[in-house]
């Protein structure tokens, strides 16, 4: 027996196209025409318009907030888990879940582009020798005695290097050699070379104009930084929110984009190439330094942020058994990245261990010297999914925890990025809490290392107990000043933390849209991501039959990693409980290594052999793994 059909909808089909002016806060606005019943979200993403979204358009960040001024867009079922009654009679809506079946006029809050990003690290001194070169030769003018051709002089009078020369460097030497505007012939030269390659001849002497680029390509910030080759010093640096966060917070989500819409691998290409480019420009102009003085740039990046940025199809990085497509790529010019540079800049991608431990670990491994140190050390970099390695001796181990997005502020209720207004520090004291705010500002959000500083503080002041659960108001020892702060938002318990937007000091209010909170869930979402991380780093010293008492050193690697408490990072169990003096703020290790990659052929060299030293460990492979993490959830007491 087949089923009924579904009964006949009673509202009138969207018409086939709308008009929507969406109004970005501080840019001028867009009139857009698009299907009728396409969401806010997808007709702002198809036109460039900046939309702020960690989960890629599926509902569960609710960070896509836009305010619909003129026209009627319904409530959906998840608006009011977002907004506050008043902010929906204001026309509040989700992007994702607002649908356009009429003309409307939108309003768009203003989107985060420069998060607090850090932008140098831990590194190394190397020996400057990069793959980039320039020789200044003066070569002899032909004669009806000497009939070599241009590129014979040439290479005669560089002996000691075996060039590759394509047409296009025949052609520039031609040009430079007997100029087009009927100038005087000028046999001084200078031949610009990378590794092997002859990639320019040009007039005169420009020996002291010599320049790269190197990217830390990262999921939620891309950095960029101006090395001057010549004498190994950085000119400027840049950084900006990776232009892909419309489709994602995290690597798991922008795959799955990919996976179903066909369209979504390009426009993520496109998108990673404008972001590169972007910060091309700036850092060029920064710098004083022209495009096409830039002959070689260096990326660092995870496996996805790679395979996407190449336009490579990153799919079976998300499924078993997580196959990349190579782990190293040969030969590819700066354009292959969509920088515009000198017209055959080269490009150095580094090498990758895994889908899930890929070139921007590698880089961070090289900077910090994991394989040049004896000591027992632990390099942890902190995001979405969590890198681990392990020097012991002369083993280095290396695994990936699925950490899932509340580092970066997503899936946290009042959880935001590392920007103006996002809370980075916090103290509990019998009476009071006191908050530490990036710009000075009045508080908005709560950024990551904001979410541990306060869940450690709330553990050490009593209000959340070793399993993770929030006490109830009239508990026990519960100072008056902090049980006023224990209170509902429906039926979950939750501590307020401050007055959102205002100043310290003032009054919270009755209405939780005006609190800046933290929930039983955020308290669970923590929970979950520090016991992944704690799994791991666990699973690897217990491969070498090691404690943690054992690890002389911890280096939190990345931005997230820059501004975490130390202290609080220990008190919740993220860490292993050593010396504080011991764990170490890394900073942006990859995007050290991949200056280094930059200046040293060397350093080149001993990223490439990395492959070959490091043992990968899978945790979705063991069995007791569940089990582990498991254990790992409880907060130290």
């Amino acid at each position: 027996m087949s089923a009924l059909p579904d009964p006949p909808s009673s509202d009138p089909p969207p018409p086939d196209r709308v008009s929507i002016r969406f109004e970005p806060d501080g840019a001028r606005p867009k009139e857009v025409r698009v299907p009728g019943g396409a969401t806010l979200f997808d007709a702002a993403s198809w036109n460039g318009i900046a939309v702020d979204s960690t989960c890629g358009g599926h509902g569960t960040c609710k960070k896509c907030r836009m305010r619909v001024v003129e026209g009627d867009v319904p409530v959906s079922r998840l608006d009011p888990r977002a907004f506050s009654p008043d902010e929906l009679r204001a026309g509040w809506r989700l992007a994702c879940r607002a649908r356009a079946e009429q003309d409307l006029r939108v309003e768009v809050p203003p989107l985060v582009t420069r998060p607090k990003a850090a932008t140098v690290g831990v590194g190394r001194q190397v020996i400057l020798r990069p793959a980039v070169q320039k020789r200044c030769v003066t070569l002899p003018e032909p004669t009806l005695s000497d009939q070599r051709t241009d590129l014979e002089r040439l290479r005669d009078a560089l002996p000691d290097l075996e060039l590759r020369v394509g047409l296009p460097a025949v052609r520039d030497l031609a040009r430079v050699l007997r100029p087009a505007d009927g100038g005087a012939a000028d046999f001084t030269v200078t031949a610009v070379v990378v590794d092997d390659v002859l990639v320019d001849v040009e007039p005169g002497d420009t020996t002291e104009r010599l320049f790269g680029i190197a990217f830390d390509l990262g999921t939620t910030t891309v950095v960029a930084t101006l090395l001057d080759l010549a004498t190994g010093t950085p000119v400027a640096v840049a950084s900006l929110l990776n232009p892909q966060q419309p489709y994602g917070a995290d690597v798991i989500t922008r795959i799955s984009a990919t996976m179903m819409d066909p369209d979504s691998l390009g426009r993520l290409t496109a998108l990673a190439h404008e972001g590169l480019d972007q910060l091309v420009g700036e850092v060029c102009a920064d710098g004083g330094v022209e495009r096409r003085e830039v002959y070689e740039i260096a990326l660092a990046g995870n496996a996805t942020m790679v395979h996407l940025a190449l336009g490579i199809p990153p799919e079976p990085l998300g499924v078993a058994p997580f196959v990349m497509a190579s782990r190293s790529f040969d030969d590819l010019v700066a354009a292959d990245l969509g920088v515009v540079a000198h017209p055959r800049a080269r490009a150095y991608v580094f090498p990758a261990l895994g889908a899930y431990v890929g070139g921007d670990i590698v880089a961070g491994a090289l900077a910090s010297g994991m394989d040049r140190d004896r000591r027992i050390r632990l390099f942890i970099d902190i995001g979405t999914n969590c890198e681990i390695l392990l020097a012991a001796g002369d083993r280095l181990l290396a695994t990936a925890a699925p950490a899932g997005p509340a580092f970066e502020g997503a899936a946290i209720r009042c959880g935001m990025r590392a920007a103006p207004g996002a809370v980075e520090g916090v103290k509990i004291s019998d009476e009071d809490v006191l908050l530490q705010v990036i710009g000075d500002v009045a508080p908005v959000g709560l950024a990551g290392s904001g979410l541990v500083d306060a869940v450690a503080a709330m553990v050490g002041a009593g209000l959340v107990d070793a399993s993770g659960r929030l006490v109830a108001a009239d508990s026990p020892g519960v100072p008056p000043g902090l049980a006023a702060r224990l209170r509902l938002v429906g039926q979950e318990r939750v501590f307020v933390l401050a007055a959102r937007g205002a100043e310290s000091g003032a009054e919270l209010g009755e209405d939780p849209a005006d609190w800046l909170y933290l929930s039983q869930r955020d308290i669970r979402e923590l929970q979950f991501a520090k016991a992944a991380i704690a799994t791991g780093w666990m699973l690897l010293l217990e491969e070498q039959g090691l404690t943690a008492a054992d690890v002389a050193q911890v280096l939190l690697a990345g931005s997230f990693g820059s501004y975490l408490s130390p202290s609080s990072a220990v008190r919740i169990g993220l860490v292993p409980e050593v010396a504080l003096l011991r764990i170490v703020s890394a900073g942006n290790v990859a995007g050290e290594g991949a200056k280094m990659a930059l200046l040293s052929l060397r350093e080149r060299a001993a990223a490439q052999a990395l492959l070959e030293e490091v043992h990968y460990v899978e945790l979705s492979d063991r069995p007791d793994f569940n089990d582990r993490f498991v254990d790992r959830l409880a907060f130290p007491v």
